[in-house]
């Protein structure tokens, strides 16, 4: 080797270009000799073995291939030797490829899998050469070995669609050879190119099922399912997977092939039903769907089938199956689309036993403007055993927007099913106030109830009204409807007050009435009557103007008596100007009453009314007051009233002030009474202060005089006390000139005066008087 080495080598400066011609002429005829004569004709392998290795050594790949066919090709004891074989063909494929080709032809002992691989490699890319390789060693004659011969076959067309990528060449390759991995090769090429239908073909041929699931996803992208429904068949041969039985159905389905569909879903499969079900469905298959969803007993789906292959009873029946909310619905919702009212109101029934679903219906069923469908739904709906609240709320407020006459008597009979608020809202709505006022009531909201019948006149019931009104919670409301009353129904303000005498305060009630007007407190009278038994201010001065002004004076002096609860001066002052006589004599009483004695008294004088003068006087009890009377009488002469005011006056006026008034003014006769009366009381005062001086006989009348002086109170009770048969007792003035009382203290004198029983009731006694002495007058009783 380190000859040949030194032989076939140049020289460093031949490799510069500064080589000897000579010496290199001399090297290129030893190569040539070698090769054309020396080496051919030698038997040796070590010879041969290291000149081969030589001449790779040298890098000589021209002269090594030249060398090789000498060895090889020429019919040498190497020719058969694999190594040199491998060597010729691999030393061509790096130096001359044109060569690779026959080469492969005329060689038959070298390493096929080994050179065929790298005739593929990225570095030659020899393609054809290396199918030529494997397709000559596929033969019987090279391999002997069947599955080698396979093996071949199929590296042979792996080159044709892995390198060449030529499916064409490939299929006729496989048709050629028919072999199922080959077609196997083949389909899966076919398949990475997008030639689902081919690549179908290829896996058939090949009875391979191994990529079904690339081959179901292609064919469903090509939606190539008349050439995969064979594919799948032959899968299930050999495989029981849920995917091939998914899609053969699918397959089916796709193909309308509804008979084989229903015998395979019938029989045995392992398929998911459901899934694919849904997804035809969702595709609008609706009669594979339905066979589909039957197979499972999935009545909901079923039911839907159905709707969209406008079977209705069907679909009713599939419902009524299924038994689901949903499901009823979406059957109710198609059927009343279809205009199929009958079989859409079976299904409303079933849906509107659930609360959560009644406004879906109500929504759809208005959208498609079928109010009277809906109506007559939830009307059947009463009569459900599972009714609920929900049911009779909506019927309610269905019955405030279509059929109105409808509403109150539902809100009575169902009254306790409803849902109140929702109703009476949906009535306010309607303008429906009068139901909208029975449901507050019922629910005893007698506020709302009020609200709605004083702002709707429409609403409003008087006894209703009057049930309500004492049942609010606000009391402001009864002051509100007081109010409204005076406003919109005078003419039963009584009656409303009558329920409100104990709700509400009289005194504000009245000051309503006067801020509305006079006609108010008008309205008002009974009202006012009825209560002032509470003897408050503002009603007794409220109805004294009243009796006022309707001149009533009986019921003003009436109110006066029993209700003094107001301002009496003020009420004086405003009768002592009033036209009428009645009204001023009140006045005067007012005054008398509030001890304003000399008002009263000037009152009186003024209208003449002389008894209420004495009266006056007589009731005061001031001394003054009553001389001052006594004078006024005998200045306007007055006779007969200054006898009266003695009479009945007698406790109080002095007897020296009688005598004068008598003396001064020729009244002898009429002080006569007086005097014999007090007379009278001065021996009765005498002799009990003798009786008490007097010292007592013995012991025991101790007690007699102790009961004397008890009894003694002063002039009896201040009257003048004229007794028949005593004193004076016969005297009596003449019956025709007697003195005129008949416009004093009828029935009996007034307090202080002089009492019937004990007066100059006794005409003897009247007479006996007339027979006095000088200082009395004959003419007595007749000069007055």
């Amino acid at each position: 080797l380190e000859l040949w080495a030194k032989v076939l080598t140049k020289d460093e400066s031949a490799a510069e270009g500064e080589a000897d011609p000579e010496k290199e002429s001399q090297r290129r005829q030893l190569i040539d000799q070698v090769v054309e004569w020396a080496l051919p004709e030698s038997e040796s392998a070590d010879e041969v073995s290291c000149t081969v290795k030589a001449f790779m050594a040298a890098d000589l790949p021209g002269e090594l291939i030249t060398l090789l066919e000498r060895i090889i090709l020429q019919g040498s004891d190497f020719s058969d030797n694999k190594n040199l074989q491998n060597l010729l063909i691999l030393t061509a494929i790096r130096a001359d490829h044109t060569r690779v080709a026959g080469y492969i032809d005329q060689l038959d002992n070298f390493d096929a899998k080994d050179i065929a691989l790298i005739c593929v490699s990225e570095s030659h890319m020899l393609y054809e050469e290396a199918y030529s390789i494997y397709n000559k060693f596929a033969k019987p004659e090279h391999t002997t070995d069947k599955e080698e011969q396979v093996e071949m076959q199929v590296l042979a067309i792996g080159v044709l669609v892995d390198y060449m990528k030529d499916l064409d060449r490939a299929k006729g390759f496989a048709n050629q050879v028919d072999e199922k991995p080959v077609w196997s090769k083949l389909g899966i090429a076919q398949l990475e190119e997008k030639m689902a239908a081919d690549a179908i073909t290829s896996f058939i041929n090949a009875e391979d099922a191994s990529e079904y699931v690339k081959v179901c996803a292609e064919a469903n992208e090509a939606e190539i399912y008349t050439e995969l429904i064979p594919y799948l068949k032959m899968a299930r041969k050999s495989l029981q997977e849920n995917l091939l039985d998914t899609e053969l159905i699918y397959a089916y389905a796709k193909t309308n092939n509804l008979t084989d569909l229903e015998v395979f879903v019938n029989g045995p499969n392992v398929a998911n039903i459901q899934t694919v079900g849904d997804r035809l469905f969702s595709e609008g298959l609706y009669h594979a769907a339905k066979i589909l969803f039957k197979s499972i007993n999935n009545n909901s789906k079923l039911a839907l089938c159905h709707i969209h292959l406008e079977e209705y009873r069907e679909a009713v029946a599939a419902a009524t199956q299924a038994n689901n909310v949903s499901t009823w619905k979406q059957v109710c919702f198609a059927c009343l689309k279809a205009e199929e009212y009958r079989l859409a109101a079976t299904c409303g029934l079933e849906v509107i036993k659930y609360p959560d679903h009644v406004d879906d219906v109500v929504t759809y069923y208005s959208d498609l403007g079928y109010f009277d469908h809906l109506v007559s739904l939830f009307e059947q709906g009463l009569g459900l055993e599972d009714a609920h609240i929900g049911i009779f709320t909506e019927l309610g407020i269905l019955y405030t927007k279509h059929v109105p006459e409808k509403v109150t008597e539902h809100c009575k009979v169902f009254f306790s099913k409803l849902n109140v608020s929702k109703v009476v809202r949906a009535c306010e709505r309607a303008r429906l106030w009068s139901p909208a006022v029975y449901l507050y009531m019922a629910d005893k909201q007698a506020d709302n109830a009020v609200k709605v019948m004083t702002e709707h006149a429409s609403a409003f019931d008087n006894d209703l009204f009057l049930d309500s009104i004492v049942k609010v919670r606000n009391g402001e409301i009864m002051y509100k409807a007081v109010n409204f009353y005076l406003t919109m129904h005078p003419m039963i303000f009584t009656r409303l007050m009558e329920v409100l005498e104990e709700h509400v305060d009289h005194s504000r009630v009245v000051n309503q009435l006067r801020r509305t007007g006079d006609w108010a407190l008008q309205i008002g009278q009974a009202y006012m009557k009825s209560v002032q038994k509470s003897n408050l201010s503002a009603v007794n001065e409220a109805l004294n103007e009243l009796y006022i002004e309707d001149e009533d004076y009986e019921s003003l002096r009436k109110s006066i008596d029993q209700f003094q609860n107001f301002n009496m001066i003020a009420l004086a002052s405003k009768l002592a100007t009033h036209e009428l006589l009645e009204f001023r004599r009140i006045s005067a009483y007012v005054y008398r009453c509030n001890k304003k004695w000399s008002q009263s008294i000037e009152l009186s004088k003024n209208d003449r009314m002389w008894k209420d003068c004495i009266d006056t006087a007589n009731e005061s009890a001031d001394e003054e007051t009553i001389e001052n009377l006594l004078r006024f009488f005998c200045e306007t002469s007055e006779k007969e009233c200054f006898c009266a005011a003695l009479y009945t006056c007698f406790g109080h006026v002095r007897p020296d002030v009688a005598l004068e008034l008598g003396w001064l003014n020729g009244y002898q006769h009429f002080i006569m009474p007086f005097l014999i009366q007090n007379m009278r009381q001065t021996y009765d005062r005498l002799k009990v202060l003798e009786d008490r001086t007097k010292p007592p006989p013995e012991e025991d009348n101790q007690d007699a005089i102790a009961g004397t002086y008890s009894q003694l109170s002063g002039f009896n009770n201040g009257m003048l006390m004229l007794e028949n048969g005593g004193g004076m007792g016969g005297m009596m003035p003449p019956q025709q000139a007697g003195i005129d009382m008949s416009g004093f203290a009828q029935g009996g004198m007034p307090q202080g005066g002089m009492p019937q029983g004990g007066g100059m009731s006794n005409p003897a006694m009247m007479q006996q008087m007339n027979g006095m002495g000088p200082g009395i007058p004959n003419g007595y009783g007749g000069g007055m």
